[in-house]
């Protein structure tokens, strides 16, 4: 996988609204290829390049933020209403700049429930939550916007510092067992360097509005479990089964064992040749642990 760096660089100018653990890792990513990069948050921060932005407040970034500004990445959730707060009140701001490229970081969990099977980004969305139903609905808002908008759907997020190792210390760790479950996970390095990949060729790659970024293995939750015990050289608990374990779940707990799918990474990494770094959960997990 060639790179050419050259496409981004310190004439690039990073917007970065929502900057919590996917948003952070890719500003620090982004600012070490020398890219310009400010972060919102919605209190105020120390760090000089990082600006106040809450909708529900109705705070607003000075203009002098968006001087520059070349490419923005929102992480932002819907609002209440699911409506995309980002569009709500910066719609026109954003619409005024020489933007080269907009990504909005939405849900696999727009597709719903397959039973299990495969999805990609050429299966009707099918949201079963309420909360995917907003997201696909930001998603549209994005797609209508008139900007030049990437969508990339993600599964389950994980890295250092936010991995099962971090429930098994906090003993926050439930061992649940359902037979046939699977679910998808993607590390956050390989969010950030797929949507780098795809900045940097984009010259040379066909443009596609959706992509899906997951890694090559979906599993049960139990095998990364067992994974993560083992590797600590602990033994793991007994699973409980979900239906003994249901009652004591809280409703969004709940909601996540209600879908079962498989998420093909295959136009990411077949179609557009971006190469994981972590193709599965142990090579993924195991940069945790060695960073935790």
């Amino acid at each position: 996988m060639k790179i050419s760096a050259s496409l981004l660089n310190k004439k690039n100018k990073f917007l970065i609204l929502g900057c919590g653990f996917t948003g952070s890792f890719f500003a620090k990513t982004v600012r070490q290829l020398g890219c310009t990069v400010v972060t919102s948050s919605r209190s105020k921060k120390k760090d000089p390049d990082s600006f106040v932005f809450n909708s529900e407040s109705e705070v607003i970034p000075n203009k002098k933020i968006f001087d520059g500004v070349t490419h923005v990445l929102s992480c932002i959730p819907p609002d209440k209403c699911g409506n995309d707060p980002v569009l709500g009140s910066l719609k026109d701001k954003l619409k005024s700049l020489s933007l080269e490229w907009v990504g909005y970081l939405s849900t696999t969990g727009v597709y719903g429930n397959t039973k299990g099977d495969w999805v990609s980004e050429i299966n009707e969305p099918n949201p079963y939550q309420k909360r995917s139903h907003k997201r696909l609905n930001c998603e549209k808002e994005w797609i209508e916007s008139g900007l030049p908008v990437q969508i990339f759907r993600l599964p389950g997020i994980y890295g250092p510092g936010r991995s099962t190792f971090e429930a098994i210390k906090n003993k926050k760790i439930r061992v649940i067992s359902k037979k046939n479950q699977v679910f998808s996970r993607i590390h956050v390095a390989d969010i950030t360097n797929a949507i780098i990949y795809l900045l940097q060729n984009k010259n040379s790659l066909k443009f596609r509005q959706v992509i899906n970024i997951a890694d090559d293995e979906p599993c049960s939750q139990i095998e990364v479990i067992q994974y993560c015990y083992n590797l600590l050289g602990l033994t793991m608990p007994k699973p409980i089964l979900f239906e003994d374990a249901k009652k004591e779940l809280t409703p969004i707990a709940q909601s996540f064992w209600m879908e079962n799918r498989r998420v093909s990474n295959k136009l990411l990494c077949e179609t557009l040749g971006y190469k994981l770094i972590y193709k599965n959960y142990r090579t993924g997990l195991k940069n945790c642990y060695l960073n935790s």
